[in-house]
């Protein structure tokens, strides 16, 4: 599993941030979780200081603690100014302004950073991308996946979008995706086919508007579940 750690920009979100944009509740967080794509988040060790249940899977966890500040620490500000430079075409709702984006984003891989390395002893950082990972059917209640499926989808064909949320709902009772939106502020091409495809196969499919938004438009999560029978 090849990654190059000089392509990554490693920013990561506070659990505060993974309950809005995923629309979690109380109920929920109690629930066995599993985050895909969750980066250098500090949801991980936010929920299991609370002794609550979350395993992350990410291919950058096959990185040292000290490589994967470094690399923050190399990208934040190249990345802040950018947003500086275009400040008026995002929303500053949550983040209130690029200074506070930027401060948000240093408060959570700080966290994250912390508890890494006895997260990688515990099993709660694992190795592992889509569209194949390595745990049993349904083995956890919720899969959440953040700024990864739909977001880039300029890259990551239609197969792959199918592929991944086929392998998520084998592992898990009921997958979350945010955002919904491409990295050009579009709605992903890839949408409405995922839609159809695992509404026929009878998958309760809900799109929800989340108290979060940085994107323009971009305040809509997917959740995915098996119909009753």
């Amino acid at each position: 599993m090849a990654m190059i750690l000089d392509k990554v920009v490693p920013f990561g979100r506070s659990m505060d941030e993974y309950v809005k944009l995923f629309n979690l509740t109380d109920a929920d967080l109690n629930k066995k979780i599993i985050g895909i794509g969750d980066g250098p988040a500090s949801f991980n060790a936010e929920m299991t200081r609370q002794g609550k249940s979350v395993v992350s899977v990410d291919p950058l966890y096959q990185f040292s603690s000290e490589e994967i500040l470094q690399r923050f620490n190399e990208v934040v500000d190249n990345i802040i100014n950018q947003v500086k430079a275009t400040q008026n075409d995002w929303v500053w709702s949550y983040h209130k302004s690029p200074d506070d984006l930027r401060h948000n984003r240093v408060k959570v891989i700080q966290e994250f950073i912390v508890d890494y390395e006895n997260g990688k002893q515990e099993n709660r950082y694992v190795v592992g991308e889509l569209p194949k990972l390595e745990y049993k059917n349904q083995e956890f209640e919720i899969a959440l996946c953040s700024h990864l499926l739909f977001l880039y989808s300029d890259h990551l064909d239609y197969d792959f979008h199918l592929d991944s949320v086929g392998e998520m709902l084998r592992i898990a009772q009921e997958v979350r995706i945010f955002p919904l939106l491409t990295l050009m502020w579009q709605p992903s091409q890839h949408l409405d086919e995922i839609v159809k495809h695992y509404t026929s196969k009878g998958y309760k499919i809900d799109i929800e508007k989340v108290d979060y938004q940085l994107q323009p438009g971009g305040d809509r999560m997917m959740k995915i579940s098996k119909e009753p029978n």
